[in-house]
C-alpha cells in the first residue's frame, strides 16, 4: 500500500473517531457510510426478503449494528466470514437524577461505565453527547422521537485538588467515583442570573427540573431544535472535546480517546466495505461476509444489544432462513463459519516492561496481535490462529502473538461469549496500544494500515482456505 493509500485510511480512521463520541454515534456514522455505499437497511422487528449478491444492515438500540455482504454463489449452509468488535469505551454516564448543587456549584452527577483510568478524567475539557428521547406533537396526535445530541462546547470540568491540600497525593492519588469525580458545569450565581435572562421563560416550568439542572437541559434543547419540556428521557455521557490526531514527532501516532475499540470497529467496517464495493467482489463467494459491532462489551455484554444477546444468533439464523425452510441448516453453516473477534491488544510499556510475559511482548508496528489464554478468556486455539496466520503471510502482513503472565489476571473479549453461545470457531486479535482505558490513548498509524488489510484479506481469502483444512473427520 502507497504512502498515499496509508494516510487516507489513518485519516478515514481519525474522521471516524471525532464524529463518534458515543456508542450511538458511532452506529450512525458506520450506518450512514454503508448506505453511502448500497447497503439497505433491515429492521428486525420486520420480515426479510434478502438475496444472493446484495448487501444489508441492521441496527438494535442504535448502539449495535451488523452489516452483511450475501456472496452470488451462497447457499442455505454455508458459512459465515464474520469480524466481530464493540462500539462502547469506559466513560461518565450521567446519572438518572443529575442535578446535584454544592458549595456554590451546579455539579452533575455521573456513574462510572466499565473499568476507566478515572484518573485521566481529572483537569480534561468535557462536553456530553448521548441520545435523547423527544416528544414531538403534530397534527393532534404525539410521537416520541429517538434524536441523538452532541455538545461539542467544553462545558464541564472535574478539577484536582491542589497539592497544598493534599501534600500526600503524589504518593498516592486514590480516586473516590462517588465523591470526587462530579463534573463543574456551573456557578450557582451564574447559572440563577442565566436563569432570568433566558427566552424561555423560568426554570420551574421546564421538564425534569427536580432531576437535571435546567440550564443543562436548555442547552441540549437548544442543540436538537426544540424545548426543553419536549425531553422525555436521555441516556447522555461526558465527552473529552480534545479532538483526535496523527501525532508524534515522525506522525507515527494516533493520540485520541476511544481507540478501544473505535479502531477495530473502523477497521473492520471499512474492510467489509472495500472487499464487497464492486460486483465483481461477491462473484466467487460462497459465503457471507459480515461485520458485527455489539454495545456493552466493557460491562460484560449482558444485554438485549450486547455480545452475550441472542443478536448474533438471530441474524444467522434469519438469513440462512431466507433461503431454505431446513432447520437443520442453521447448525450446519455454523460449523462452516469463523469469527475475528477484534478488540484491541495491550502493547509493550516501555516504562512497564516487567508487565509482560517475557517471549509475549507486542510492539505497535508489529501487527495484529493474536491472543491466546489456556484457561479460555480468550477464544483462540491452534487452528483458528493457524487459519489467521495463514492468511498474513499470504499478504506479507506482520502478526505477533499475546498471553498474559501466570502471576496476572486475563482480560477477556465478546470472543468466549460468541464462541461458547453460537458454536462458532473463533481468533481473539487486536491492534497494540497504550494507555488502554485511559481518556486519551495511542497507537501506531501502521497498526492501523496492517488491520484494515488484514480484516479485508480475510474476507478475500477465507472461502477458498477453509475447504483446505481437514479437522473432524
Amino acid at each position: 500500500m502507497a504512502d498515499s493509500e496509508v494516510s487516507s485510511v489513518v485519516f478515514d480512521l481519525i474522521n471516524f473517531l471525532n464524529v463518534s463520541p458515543t456508542a450511538f454515534h458511532a452506529v450512525d456514522e458506520a450506518k450512514k457510510r454503508l448506505q453511502k455505499v448500497g447497503y439497505e437497511q433491515l429492521l428486525e422487528r420486520e420480515d426479510w426478503k434478502l438475496e444472493a449478491g446484495k448487501r444489508y444492515f441492521f441496527t438494535r438500540n442504535h448502539s449495535t449494528i451488523v452489516a452483511f455482504a450475501i456472496g452470488k454463489r451462497y447457499v442455505a449452509g454455508n458459512g459465515f466470514h464474520i469480524v466481530g468488535a464493540h462500539t462502547d469505551s469506559p466513560c461518565l454516564k450521567l446519572k438518572p437524577v443529575s442535578k446535584v448543587i454544592k458549595g456554590g456549584y451546579l455539579e452533575v452527577g455521573v456513574q462510572t461505565y466499565g473499568g476507566g483510568l478515572w484518573h485521566t478524567w481529572f483537569d480534561r475539557d468535557l462536553g456530553v453527547a448521548g441520545r435523547v428521547m423527544i416528544k414531538e406533537e403534530k397534527g393532534g396526535s404525539v410521537s416520541y422521537l429517538h434524536r441523538l445530541v452532541r455538545i461539542e462546547e467544553p462545558i464541564m470540568r472535574v478539577p484536582t485538588l491542589a497539592i497544598h491540600l493534599d501534600r500526600g497525593v503524589n504518593d498516592g492519588f486514590t480516586v473516590n467515583t462517588q465523591s470526587h469525580l462530579l463534573p463543574i458545569l456551573a456557578t450557582s450565581i451564574k447559572a440563577e442570573l442565566n436563569r432570568e435572562v433566558a427566552e424561555n421563560g423560568p426554570a420551574e416550568k421546564i421538564t425534569n427540573n427536580s432531576s437535571h439542572h435546567s440550564l443543562l437541559l436548555q442547552m441540549i434543547a437548544n442543540k436538537l431544535g426544540c424545548q426543553p419540556d419536549q425531553i422525555c428521557d436521555f441516556e447522555l455521557q461526558a465527552c473529552d472535546t480534545q479532538p483526535s490526531i496523527v501525532a508524534g514527532a515522525t506522525k507515527e501516532f494516533i493520540f485520541s480517546g476511544r481507540l478501544d475499540n473505535l479502531c477495530m470497529s473502523f477497521c473492520s467496517l471499512k474492510a467489509l466495505i472495500d472487499a464487497t464495493s464492486s460486483e465483481s467482489d461477491l462473484e466467487d463467494e460462497s459465503g457471507v461476509r459480515m461485520v458485527a459491532l455489539f454495545d456493552h462489551e466493557e460491562v460484560g455484554s449482558n444485554s438485549a444489544q450486547g455480545a452475550g444477546s441472542p443478536v448474533m444468533l438471530d441474524a444467522l439464523s434469519r438469513i440462512t432462513n431466507s433461503f431454505t425452510s431446513d432447520s437443520k441448516m442453521l447448525t450446519k453453516a455454523i460449523q462452516r463459519s469463523f469469527l475475528v473477534s477484534a478488540d484491541m491488544a495491550h502493547a509493550l510499556h516501555p516504562n512497564y516492561m516487567d508487565r509482560h510475559e517475557e517471549n509475549h511482548k507486542p510492539k505497535l508496528h508489529g501487527g495484529l496481535v493474536i491472543k491466546h489464554n489456556a484457561n479460555q478468556r480468550y477464544a483462540t486455539n491452534a487452528v483458528t490462529s493457524f487459519i489467521f496466520k495463514e492468511i498474513a503471510i499470504k499478504h506479507s502482513l506482520p502478526v505477533q502473538d499475546f498471553v498474559v503472565r501466570n502471576d496476572m489476571p486475563c482480560g477477556s473479549t465478546i470472543g468466549p461469549i460468541l464462541a461458547s453461545g453460537v458454536g462458532i470457531r473463533t481468533v481473539d486479535v487486536g491492534a497494540p496500544q497504550l494507555s488502554m482505558h485511559s481518556i486519551r490513548e495511542m497507537c501506531a498509524v501502521d497498526d492501523v494500515k496492517h488491520s484494515y488489510e488484514h480484516f479485508k484479506a480475510f474476507f478475500q481469502e477465507f472461502s477458498n482456505l477453509d475447504t483446505s483444512i481437514t479437522v473432524d473427520m
